[in-house]
């Protein structure tokens, strides 16, 4: 529906009906109720870029296998990195490791939003919410949920991504944090109203306590804010991933500790133009330093990253082997269980799997 005409002056949000909105609807969450900072600041770190439902199995895992930021202190990275596993955004995992560290050796958890944001991987955002809920420090909480629904209150023009203006929401929200008396629970029902109700599509505004405050509803088009950017398409990076086993072992080479997926495990592969025949297969085979008696092609999978999009066209490579056993940062073949497993990997060993049956042996056409 397009916006016609001047905005409708509306009335301030009512605060208190969203905290009151919020203790009668807020989600049962594992983490909801902890009085430890850290059980807090693992579910935050978890929650980074990533939707309620798919932290709560791995939130109780982690718990359960590192109780304590000594566990996690005195824990490998690679034991760390294998409980995140599927998770995503693995820099969270390997920062939050070392956080913990520092952390340990200190001998006490951060208390202010000032101490935590000194920690590897805890952004603004993410301080503000353990201080808030652990310490009731009124620290305002702008994630994307939150801005959204400052945005919409308000019909903010821009697309809210910029520091600058998530500095000045913050500045309008604290007042109303500090007038709470409650500044986690505050924090919790803007964010959870967010991701409820204020949806980037279809918000169910018939719901929502701040409704009469909201201009953006008034004016009839709450969907129109933020503004959308258009999405630069992403570029596609193609590889020919091979698949060899002996064994119960899967030949892997491990990632380097820094960067993207630093520390995974992933098939051997090599960059190629496009989907590669045969002959190309086995140009591939050999740049990725490997060898094979037979290359038998089981598929494609697609993973898609923030800024890139993967396609790795995947082949079976029966007696497969380093080219050069042993030499640093050589494939090996490992069990997949046994350490973290890139989720591309992940898909190219199921279809692999597909492809070649459960004996092992590729599946022939009926």
């Amino acid at each position: 529906m397009a916006r016609m005409g001047r905005t409708p002056k509306t009335a301030g949000p009512d605060w208190g009906a969203l905290l009151g909105w919020y203790r009668a609807n807020r989600r049962e969450m594992p983490w909801r109720g902890a009085a430890d900072p850290y059980a807090v600041w693992v579910s935050e770190t978890m929650l980074q870029q990533t939707r309620v439902e798919t932290v709560r199995g791995y939130f109780d895992r982690f718990l359960a296998r590192f109780p304590t930021v000594e566990a996690l202190a005195a824990a490998d990275l690679a034991d760390v990195l294998k409980l995140w596993e599927g998770l995503g955004y693995y820099s969270r995992a390997r920062h939050l490791h070392e956080a913990a560290r520092l952390v340990a050796a200190r001998g006490r958890l951060p208390a202010t939003s000032a101490e935590w944001a000194e920690l590897p991987g805890v952004g603004p955002y993410t301080a503000a919410a353990i201080a808030s809920i652990c310490s009731g420090e009124p620290a305002p909480v702008v994630d994307g949920n939150v801005v959204r629904v400052a945005m919409r209150l308000r019909a903010a023009p821009g697309d809210g991504r910029d520091a600058r203006t998530r500095a000045e929401i913050a500045a309008w929200l604290r007042p109303a944090i500090e007038a709470s008396g409650a500044p986690g629970d505050f924090n919790q029902a803007a964010m959870e109203l967010g991701e409820t109700l204020c949806a980037p599509k279809a918000p169910r505004c018939l719901l929502c306590p701040l409704r009469p405050a909201c201009r953006a509803a008034a004016e009839g088009d709450p969907s129109a804010y933020p503004a959308r950017r258009a999405a630069a398409p992403l570029p596609e990076r193609r590889f020919a991933a091979f698949v060899a086993r002996r064994g119960g072992g899967v030949l892997l080479v491990r990632r380097p500790e820094e960067g993207l997926l630093g520390g995974l495990w992933e098939l051997p592969m090599a960059p190629v133009a496009r989907r590669p025949g045969p002959a190309g297969a086995r140009r591939a085979l050999a740049a990725a330093g490997l060898r094979a008696e037979a290359l038998r092609e089981a598929g494609e999978v697609e993973h898609v990253f923030s800024h890139f999009r993967q396609r790795l066209y995947v082949w079976l490579a029966e007696d497969g082997a380093p080219a050069e056993p042993g030499r640093p940062g050589a494939p090996a073949f490992v069990r997949p269980d046994d350490v973290a497993v890139a989720t591309a990997t992940r898909r190219a060993l199921a279809l692999a799997v597909g492809a070649s049956g459960p004996s092992g042996r590729r599946k022939r056409p009926r």
